[in-house]
């Protein structure tokens, strides 16, 4: 697999992401032959969550067997429908014996034809957006939820620490960090489809590009500072991938 601009200009790694494929036994073949159709026109396969609908290993089934029709390194993050059935641990277990990297609250580096890409992923979650956040006080119950969110906020910055190295660099979430990508959604639930404290390392590491699902009324597109952040969730892209080229000898890391 090559990188290389056929006109010799700069190389350019080619991303195909999607949120929200919500797969299951009635969709499987139309999963199967979207990512069928990949091979050989994406470098990189990016799942931001909800790969199943109801949150069963043999909803993951389909994920699989998508997955093995594409050469191209897929790797994903859960998100709440993935949780749902109380088999998220069993779910990326078979998608990692099935090829598929997961990012849980993790960070990753890859190569792809002697380009290092760091990815970093979590499932996100939720709380809100300033002015408005939940706040950490009160019934231990909502306490949990603010921690919840707190431990995704740290892992996503220890992550973005650990692949600062790496020309390019990409966050995977399910949950969005800006409002921007929210704008379709009645605003009343906003605060169950992100939060802005997930920004917070966002803007100070300055990934090369952040990709999120969930908001499936949402918006294509916002920013956290000069960050371009997409909202891949298949009802807003209408297709089955959204794709980019990202320029392989010009990444936004600031380490030489």
């Amino acid at each position: 697999m090559s990188l290389s601009a056929p006109d010799g200009g700069l190389r350019k790694l080619r991303v195909a992401a999607a949120g929200d494929i919500h797969c299951r036994k009635a969709n499987r073949d139309r999963v199967v032959d979207a990512f069928a159709r990949l091979d050989g026109e994406a470098d990189l396969v990016l799942l931001a969550g909800d790969l199943t609908s109801h949150g069963m290993v043999e909803e993951a089934e389909v994920v699989c067997a998508a997955a093995a029709s594409v050469a191209a390194p897929v790797f994903v993050v859960l998100g709440n429908h993935d949780w749902h059935g109380g088999e998220a641990d069993e779910i990326m277990q078979r998608l990692e014996a099935g090829g598929i990297g997961v990012l849980d609250r993790s960070a990753v580096t890859i190569e792809v034809d002697g380009l290092e890409v760091g990815l970093v992923g979590g499932k996100g979650f939720v709380g809100g957006f300033a002015p408005r956040h939940l706040p950490d006080f009160g019934e231990p119950s909502l306490r949990a939820v603010y921690a919840e969110t707190t431990a995704e906020v740290e892992a996503l910055d220890r992550g973005l620490h650990e692949v600062a190295t790496c020309p390019v660099r990409i966050v995977l979430l399910h949950y969005s960090p800006v409002q921007a990508t929210l704008e379709g959604e009645p605003r009343e639930i906003f605060a169950f489809l992100g939060s802005d404290r997930l920004a917070v390392p966002i803007l100070e590491h300055g990934p090369d590009l952040v990709l999120h699902g969930h908001a499936h009324e949402g918006s294509p597109e916002g920013r956290i500072g000069e960050v371009p952040v997409f909202n891949v969730s298949l009802p807003v892209t209408g297709r089955d991938f959204w794709m980019a080229e990202l320029d392989a000898d010009s990444g936004r890391s600031p380490i030489p």
